[in-house]
């Protein structure tokens, strides 16, 4: 076939919301664009296997299974990496689903960028299917999840920050010569992130397309946030042992330094005067209507979810 895209997608014992994935991919505007679909099954037990199978019968594009033994969303990608053979590499995870002009919208961008070093991230956003609840929209929009809320509007955005596996395309070329993900990182997180910062330094520029959207087809609350992050806090200890966590870490305090300068409004300036006591008096009633469908201020989600993140770094042996 003469499609210009290889799809890569890691898996590991989702059958059931990967089909849903895999379908998305046969309704898209721009079949005949799609090289292959390469489903990288890092040590599933649940049937992926016959999964796949049988939606290959029916797909007009190969549509491949490649198996390893459990070694983690880094490796699974990197085995899509040098599997792949087409020009251009679209990477979406097994619980993102593709809306029909997801692939036409990246490839229109790489048309107009097509220079080796131009990358594209596409926009996530919870499946309406689920009715996300305000705290899945607050972690999907400014939360530890994503930041789409904050790089609304612009066209081209940092490499580092918004290197967004989940919805990203780019050429293959770029990834073989200029460098794959670093299989130090045998768990969940911050690998993508980590291969951003050395792209971005050999000459990555990443592109946003808003109109690249694709719907995350997965229900959280936030127990279960607060749960991802123990595995998130694991692949921290190797992240910030790279120069990539050297420079967040840099980041983090120039904007923590920026935010105490403005302190925002007067009234947040008063509630910050308050005792301890008071404050937690006044945001407690709040933990109830977490998962609720009734919205609570952003600044409320973050400090519950923060708090909660700090807990966890005190119990967790170093």
């Amino acid at each position: 076939m003469a499609g210009r895209v290889s799809v890569v997608i890691p898996t590991f014992n989702r059958k059931g919301v990967l089909a849903r994935a895999i379908k998305g991919y046969l309704a898209q505007s721009a079949i005949d664009e799609i090289k292959e679909v390469l489903v990288v099954d890092d040590g599933s037990t649940d049937g992926t296997d016959r999964v796949v199978s049988a939606m290959a019968s029916e797909a007009p594009f190969p549509l491949r299974r490649l198996y390893q033994s459990n070694r983690g969303q880094a490796a699974a990608r990197n085995r899509g990496i040098s599997e792949a053979r087409a020009e251009i590499i679209l990477f979406t995870d097994d619980d993102i689903v593709p809306t029909p002009h997801l692939l036409a919208e990246h490839l229109r961008w790489h048309d107009q960028h097509a220079e080796r070093e131009a990358a594209v991230i596409g926009y996530v956003e919870w499946s309406p299917e689920l009715h996300p609840t305000p705290f899945m929209k607050w972690i999907g929009l400014d939360g530890p999840l994503f930041a789409y809320g904050s790089i609304r509007g612009k066209v081209e955005v940092d490499g580092f920050l918004y290197f967004y596996t989940c919805n990203l395309s780019l050429k293959t070329e770029l990834l073989r010569q200029a460098g794959t993900f670093d299989e130090d990182f045998a768990g969940y997180g911050w690998e993508d992130i980590e291969l951003g910062y050395r792209l971005r330094k050999s000459g990555m520029r990443l592109f946003y397309n808003p109109a690249a959207l694709a719907y995350h087809y997965k229900r959280i609350t936030f127990a279960e946030a607060c749960r991802r992050e123990e595995k998130v806090a694991l692949a921290w200890r190797v992240f910030e042992q790279k120069e990539a966590g050297q420079a967040l870490l840099a980041y983090h305090a120039e904007q923590q330094a920026a935010e105490a300068r403005r302190r925002r409004s007067a009234l947040n300036r008063a509630i910050d005067l308050l005792p301890g006591w008071i404050k937690s008096s006044i945001v407690s009633p709040f933990r109830l209507l977490l998962d609720t469908p009734i919205p609570l201020p952003w600044r409320v989600y973050r400090k519950f979810y923060f708090e909660a993140l700090a807990k966890l770094n005190r119990s967790q042996p170093r």
